[in-house]
């Protein structure tokens, strides 16, 4: 491991002589590159240094023990067992951020909620986990914009597709694909039994025009007159777009904007991505990967998670995680929960490396 360090290090300062130099500072585009790739690799190098030192302390201690006085050794051996404790919970880190990073992990997303089995009560649990989605965007001050919704009469979701704009928020989101399962008395029960309904997540990285080329000759837009709560203008006009993606008849329609050209932007953005999405699986199938790295994060027809309203829980199935904290939770607060995924995963994968 030190070597592979080494070698990091050694990039490092080569970029920052890189981004001193006349001619790459002359360069906007060059100068970027570099500039990115510098401040990528940087909170790597900190750590390391990190890691240095407490090498380095090791082997002044050991010294000191080896031929110092009484008190002096007293002191070295102290800090020698300061520093070993220290040394593998470092040396854990490391390892994390030395695993190959997901291309798509600083990307935005497009996060699609639909109400599954259960009726009204899905419905309604399909709209508690768009707002506990948007909640904990808000924390992390990124931009949420619904493109599409389908609501009910007693304030459920039907169906809302949303851009969770923000840098890395793929990187959070992502092990939330899947079906969410909901225990708990719906406000209609009279006799208090409780039910169980279901909604299903799909978190897709956001594609951008150089991710994935969409020919206009393989669409047919469609334009209607948008349904729904919005006003006079918005039901008589012809702003709704539908947009059917011919070679694989994927479908996209959006009516959230009273402007056409604008519904039309904010349905490419969801079709890019959908087709992203779908290059991405068949490149890992080719690979015969199968998925291993990403065990249980994008089968959507998969129960991973249960939120129990009686006994204030939630349970994660793919890693077996259990956290009392429901409320906290539904409002945001999904910190805890995507930390033990992202540390389980990530243990996962440096098992397979």
């Amino acid at each position: 491991m030190l070597e592979k360090l080494k070698t990091i290090e050694e990039k490092y300062e080569e970029l920052t002589r890189l981004l001193m130099n006349p001619e790459v500072l002359s360069n906007p585009q060059q100068y970027q590159k570099y500039s990115k790739e510098q401040s990528d690799l940087q909170p790597l190098v900190e750590k390391i240094g990190e890691y240095r030192k407490i090498i380095s302390g090791i082997e002044e201690a050991e010294e000191i023990l080896g031929g110092g006085d009484g008190d002096i050794r007293e002191l070295a051996q102290a800090e020698l067992e300061e520093l070993k404790g220290k040394k593998p919970a470092l040396e854990e880190e490391l390892k994390f951020m030395l695993l190959p990073k997901d291309p798509r992990d600083e990307k935005s997303v497009i996060l699609e909620i639909r109400a599954g089995t259960g009726g009204e009560e899905a419905a309604l649990f399909a709209s508690s986990l768009f707002r506990m989605y948007a909640k904990y965007a808000e924390s992390k001050r990124w931009k949420v914009e619904v493109i599409d919704s389908n609501p009910t009469g007693l304030g459920g979701l039907k169906e809302i597709i949303a851009a969770i704009e923000g840098k890395g928020a793929y990187s959070k989101l992502k092990y939330e694909s899947g079906v969410h399962r909901v225990q708990r008395v719906p406000v209609t029960e009279a006799s208090g039994r409780i039910h169980t309904s279901a909604a299903t997540v799909a978190v897709l990285p956001e594609a951008e025009d150089v991710d994935i080329k969409v020919e206009e000759k393989d669409l047919r837009v469609d334009t209607f007159c948008a349904s729904g709560p919005g006003g006079q203008g918005v039901n008589t006009t012809y702003s709704a777009v539908r947009i059917v993606h011919i070679p694989t008849g994927m479908i996209v329609q959006c009516q959230d904007e009273r402007s056409q050209i604008k519904n039309k932007e904010k349905a490419m953005k969801v079709l890019r991505s959908r087709l992203y999405e779908l290059e991405m699986e068949r490149q890992e199938k080719e690979r015969a990967l199968a998925r291993k790295t990403q065990v249980g994060t994008g089968d959507r027809s998969e129960r991973i998670r249960t939120y129990n309203f009686p006994q204030n829980r939630i349970t994660d199935h793919r890693i077996g995680f259990t956290l009392h904290k429901l409320e906290q939770v539904l409002e945001g607060n999904l910190e805890e929960v995507i930390d033990a995924l992202t540390t389980h995963y990530q243990t996962e994968r440096l098992k397979e490396l």
